[in-house]
């Protein structure tokens, strides 16, 4: 039997949103196997999605920068947000931005050229030592389109092209990359709202349909429904629900709300009278996936575990 630790209890909890009780129990059912307890608490209909959401923890900027048909975003991590607001940070992760446009991947961006005889790494080295805060160059992410545009969007916005939630939606045309960039901003905010994991049904790995499929089966066949009939009512499922939830083509347009956004591209090919296609995005939000010590809540977690 696998020792079910604190951490791992808080993290399932996080999952799932469940009580630390049936965080705890699931883990003991499971051997401690966290994707076997989530599928477990999901089965019994106490965790809601498998989806797991990365606390926003850390602090910093996330920037955007574009230039022609090339987009990028990137995410610079400070350990307070005032640091975020200072000037000279702000002027480092944007002179990064641009200078991404050129860079192929993050190890590129941080050995290219800064200025003053130094890359982008030793100038962020610089700025920890004057600031007196530890600073990460964490991400790099780029959209790049052969014909049309790549639209930039920035939530929450501290100053231009910086903020916290960074998005780049590209757009595939032969016709005029001006006509496409009313469409193009409003699916990059889509993006920003709806947080899509994936662009198309053909991209999800086959091992996440699996297992969702495994799930909903296992879950109709528990609440009775007739054996013959559970495959097509899985589908079903999967149609109405998992996949407007993670492939971007498939989610309702935050503007009215039901229109699928393939339909949205669908639509703007037929005003434009040409070829479009939404060929990618990237979407970063700062700190995803990094997460602050709770020190109350781990205690919390533990007397529940050691109880």
């Amino acid at each position: 039997m696998a020792e079910i630790t604190a951490s791992m209890v808080k993290d399932l909890r996080e999952q799932t949103g469940v009580g630390m009780m049936d965080a705890k129990n699931a883990l003991a059912e499971n051997n401690g196997d966290m994707n076997a307890a989530i599928d477990w608490l999901r089965k019994k209909g106490l965790a809601k999605a498998a989806k797991k959401s990365g606390r926003t923890a850390a602090e910093g900027l996330v920037a955007i920068a574009v230039e022609g048909k090339r987009g990028v975003v990137i995410e610079v991590n400070s350990e307070t947000d005032f640091v975020a607001r200072n000037e000279e940070f702000q002027s480092f992760v944007r002179k990064a931005a641009q200078i991404a446009l050129g860079a192929k991947d993050l190890e590129d961006l941080k050995a290219k050229d800064f200025g003053g005889g130094k890359t982008v790494a030793d100038a962020l080295t610089d700025l920890i030592a004057k600031i007196g805060e530890n600073m990460t160059l964490r991400r790099f992410g780029a959209v790049t389109v052969s014909n049309g545009l790549v639209a930039g969007y920035m939530h929450s916005a501290l100053a231009d092209g910086l903020g916290k939630i960074g998005v780049l939606v590209g757009l595939e045309t032969t016709g005029s990359a001006d006509a496409m960039k009313d469409t193009a901003r409003q699916l990059a905010m889509h993006v920003a709202a709806a947080n899509p994991e994936y662009l198309a049904i053909a991209d999800i790995k086959p091992e996440a349909l699996e297992r969702e499929r495994a799930v909903l089966k296992e879950k109709h066949i528990q609440s009775g429904k007739p054996a013959d009939k559970v495959d097509a009512i899985v589908e079903g499922d999967l149609r109405k629900n998992y996949y407007g939830q993670i492939c971007l083509l498939e989610q309702p347009f935050i503007i009215d709300g039901k229109t699928r956004i393939a339909d949205v591209v669908s639509q703007s090919e037929k005003a434009a009278g040409t070829p479009v296609k939404l060929s990618g995005f990237v979407r970063f939000q700062l700190g995803d996936g990094i997460e602050k010590e709770a020190e109350d809540f781990a205690a919390e977690v533990a007397k529940v575990v050691n109880g």
